[in-house]
């Protein structure tokens, strides 16, 4: 054996444990790549059902908001007959209440100045 063939020999000991030593990380980064690719999948399968139930959610939603949307519509009408209603008494009973008042507030008026002259004529 020749000094040639041992320098050949060693050199391929040190490629090989060179080859050993660069094989442990990509085997591991292998590994990470695997974990990630499981843990995508998992999220996956989780995420669909959640955003089906959202869609249904928001679908549900629009739903209410639309009845809603009916019933202050119903509300802004009662409030508005009822303003029309009160606005229609106030004129149609409201002068004459207000004439009946002042008319009794005179008659009171009258009266008991008819009762203090009686007084003090006596």
């Amino acid at each position: 054996m020749s000094v040639g063939d041992v320098a050949g020999l060693i050199a391929a000991i040190a490629f090989v444990l060179l080859v050993g030593f660069l094989a442990v990380p990509l085997i591991k980064l292998g590994r990470v790549l695997d974990e990630t690719r499981t843990s995508v999948k998992e999220i996956t399968d989780h995420t669909v059902p959640v955003l089906d139930e959202t869609a249904t959610l928001v679908a549900s939603s629009n739903t209410q908001l639309e009845n809603i949307d009916t019933v202050t519509t119903a509300a802004a009408q009662v409030s508005e007959n009822v303003s029309a209603l009160t606005s229609l008494f106030a004129a149609t009973v409201g002068g004459p209440m207000i004439k009946m008042a002042a008319f009794s507030y005179g008659v009171r008026s009258a009266l008991s100045g008819l009762a203090a002259s009686a007084r003090r004529s006596r």
